[in-house]
């Protein structure tokens, strides 16, 4: 299995946060089990840091990097694919997670429950 976590997900991890449900938390922390993080979720986190509306560590890579956590790649056809995404979500975030997820084979660890409507495989949180 491959996860990738959504933003929330990653806050909620790194925060120690108990919403993040057992089953998730066993998966995140399962040594065989590849759990990414993507560059679009770094990009929403400083936006919304930015803002003032989250706290998150002064060097959030080194923190995602100390989990082991690995960075799927971008790609100009996550890019498309995610653009041209029905749109039954609207989160620019989220859209370019389920693309990236569709191409890489990846469960999206989330409590979002939009993101099953693409047919991407999601672990609730």
């Amino acid at each position: 299995m491959r996860l990738l976590l959504d933003t929330h997900t990653l806050l909620w991890w790194l925060g120690d946060d108990p919403t993040l449900t057992g089953d998730a938390r066993r998966a995140i922390e399962d040594e065989d089990i590849v759990v990414a993080v993507s560059a679009a979720s770094i990009w929403e986190i400083a936006l919304k840091r930015a803002l003032g509306k989250v706290e998150v560590p002064d060097d959030i890579v080194a923190a995602i990097e100390a989990n082991d956590f690995v960075p799927p790649p971008m790609t100009l056809a996550d890019g498309l694919a995610a653009g041209s995404l029905p749109v039954y979500h609207r989160d620019p975030f989220d859209r370019i997670l389920v693309a990236q997820a569709l191409a890489g084979g990846f469960t999206i660890v989330s409590r979002d429950p939009r993101l099953e409507q693409y047919g991407v495989a999601v672990l609730r949180t």
